[in-house]
């Protein structure tokens, strides 16, 4: 699987070129168009279970849709729900990458994906407590909110993010979540609430706007009802 991306970065649009007979895994709902003949199956990847932890507990879809390439090969166009880039992630199979909350959108056939404990205090944050862990040979399409960035740590090297512009980041990294400021005035003061604290080496991809922070202000301007 090639992919080409264009319309960057506010509005990206991530086209998947397959060879003959070729499947891809895509997010349910992502499919902007493809070329004639593609075939498409949508199940629980893993079972219903495994679905269901990637729905309730991942931000994903309940389901997975695979598109297979007709004889002559093909084309999938996929978008994500939010303005914003998409970036590829390549695995060699040495080691994976772990996908925050609602950011994986596709991938290559012998990628493995798996719904993972990200921590009690990041799911409190509202952030999703559970990540997905990619793994295998081949490339992962994450999309973000916003334009996304590409921090490489040194090893020993530590940088804090806020949980919410948190895209993916390798499994190389060592990682913790804590509350940014101490105790809740302070936290109302600075706007501020959890990050993770990241030690390299490794890779992690950031997102230059917040989810959470979107929303929150959205329902400060909605008016509510008497």
């Amino acid at each position: 699987m090639q992919v080409n991306i264009r319309q960057q970065p506010a509005f990206a649009v991530a086209r998947l070129m397959l060879q003959p007979g070729e499947p891809a895994q895509v997010e349910a709902g992502a499919m902007l168009a493809h070329s004639y003949g593609m075939q498409m199956q949508s199940k629980s990847q893993g079972g219903i279970m495994k679905g269901l932890g990637r729905a309730i507990l991942a931000g994903e879809s309940l389901f997975v849709s695979t598109y297979t390439a007709p004889p002559q090969g093909g084309w999938v166009d996929i978008a994500p729900n939010l303005p914003g880039d998409v970036q590829t992630i390549e695995l060699n199979g040495q080691y994976g990458f772990v996908v925050t909350r609602g950011c994986w959108l596709a991938s290559s056939y012998g990628i493995q994906t798996e719904t993972k404990w990200g921590g009690f205090r990041n799911l409190i944050g509202g952030e999703g407590g559970f990540l997905t862990h990619c793994s295998g040979q081949g490339t992962v399409v994450t999309s973000a909110y916003g334009a996304i960035e590409t921090v490489n740590l040194q090893p020993g090297e530590i940088i804090t993010i806020d949980t919410g512009h948190v895209v993916a980041f390798a499994d190389t990294v060592q990682y913790q979540t804590r509350k940014m400021a101490t105790g809740i005035i302070q936290s109302m003061k600075s706007g501020e609430g959890l990050v993770f604290d990241f030690q390299g080496p490794g890779q992690v991809l950031t997102q230059t706007r917040n989810l959470s922070a979107l929303a929150q202000w959205v329902v400060s301007v909605v008016p509510s009802r008497q």
